[in-house]
């Protein structure tokens, strides 16, 4: 390149949005194409980079991805509550002469739902946790498997986020166990005990 050719043009259009400044670059390029003859819709004579268009092509992108995260979310917590339901209405299925002998020595049905609350709540804070610590071993592996970057820095589990996770995954066990727990305190002792 000769010192009388520029390679490049940089400028800023301040606080503009995309529009207006995609109407400056149009500007600039009819007025270099008229000033060297060529036309100003030829990108190989005269391209142009747009970093606020690139930028919010990349936040539309990682939106995007933060959608897709949260409805595959949705669906596994959703998933979740019908894998632990299924589990505890086999465990009411086969704890009824249990439960009809404490039925039967005057146990109420709130202590019989409350019992099998607290077995799903069990079985899903620990998955829980376990996910999440899971989750957390796995973003320290991909750290350090990953090159070091300025655009992906030190991923990480915000705290918010991991603790209203866990306090969904316990309320959606609550929600998965309410219905085997009622199935189990409508037990009727009688027939619980001669089904047996």
């Amino acid at each position: 390149m000769t010192k009388n050719e520029v390679g490049t043009i940089t400028f800023t259009t301040g606080n503009a949005g995309v529009e207006k400044s995609e109407q400056y670059i149009s500007q600039i390029k009819s007025m270099i194409a008229n000033k060297h003859t060529f036309a100003s819709d030829d990108d190989r004579a005269m391209g142009s980079w747009n970093a606020l268009k690139e930028y919010r092509q990349m936040l539309a992108l990682f939106n995007g991805i933060n959608i897709f995260v949260l409805v595959i979310g949705i669906f596994t917590i959703i998933a979740g509550i019908v894998g632990v339901g299924n589990i505890m209405l086999i465990v009411v299925k086969e704890r009824t002469k249990e439960i009809g002998i404490r039925k039967a020595i005057g146990a109420r049905p709130n202590s019989i739902i409350w019992m099998i609350l607290q077995e799903s709540l069990f079985i899903t804070s620990v998955a829980g946790y376990i996910g999440l610590f899971a989750g957390i071993v796995l973003l320290e592996v991909i750290a350090k498997a990953l090159p070091a970057s300025d655009f992906f820095r030190n991923p990480g589990v915000d705290f918010t986020v991991a603790i209203s996770a866990v306090l969904m995954i316990i309320l959606a066990g609550m929600v998965a166990g309410y219905i085997p727990a009622r199935k189990a305190a409508r037990i009727k002792p009688v027939v619980a005990l001669r089904d047996e």
